[in-house]
């Protein structure tokens, strides 16, 4: 049995692990921390992920459910690179995918197209502009190789 004690600013917060690994093997602090904190956040990702809609198998089709599973799981990958790439040094660095989808990218803008440009105008009262401003500086600033556009742009929320 493995236990950590801590206490933080809102009181204890005691920690138990029982292992049927042998206390030869792993010494105790790096068995929590190496092992089953890491086990730990894993499962905080899995949870992330049917926050976007993975745990939603609906259809009557064996595929459907698929495609949708397929979808649920590139809109995990693609959160979870916007916030490694574009909100890094932010208050949203290490922020839940669905804090990221509901504050960052469900938000009501109004697009214009023209002959050259892409306008998204979002409201004054958008409270986070300075975070949307950063992430997409962020990923302005990558060297992704440009290439020319001869189709038009569609722009997508899930």
């Amino acid at each position: 049995m493995v236990a950590k004690a801590e206490y933080l600013e809102k009181g204890e917060n005691p920690r138990f692990v029982v292992t049927s690994i042998p206390a030869e093997a792993w010494p105790s602090a790096a068995l929590y921390e190496k092992l089953y904190f890491v086990r730990g956040e894993m499962e905080n990702r899995i949870k992330e992920q049917l926050s976007l809609f993975a745990d939603r198998m609906s259809t009557e089709t064996l595929r459907a459910n698929q495609l949708r599973l397929y979808f649920s799981s590139l809109a995990y990958v693609l959160v979870h690179a916007l916030r490694r790439l574009a909100l890094a040094g932010t208050q949203w660095a290490q922020a839940q995918v669905i804090t990221i989808r509901l504050r960052l990218l469900k938000i009501a803008a109004e697009v214009r197209l023209s002959a050259r440009r892409i306008w998204v105008r979002y409201s004054n009262a958008y409270p986070w502009k300075h975070i949307f401003a950063a992430a997409w500086v962020a990923l302005r600033s990558r060297s992704i190789p440009t290439q020319k556009i001869t189709q038009r742009t569609h722009f997508f929320c899930f």
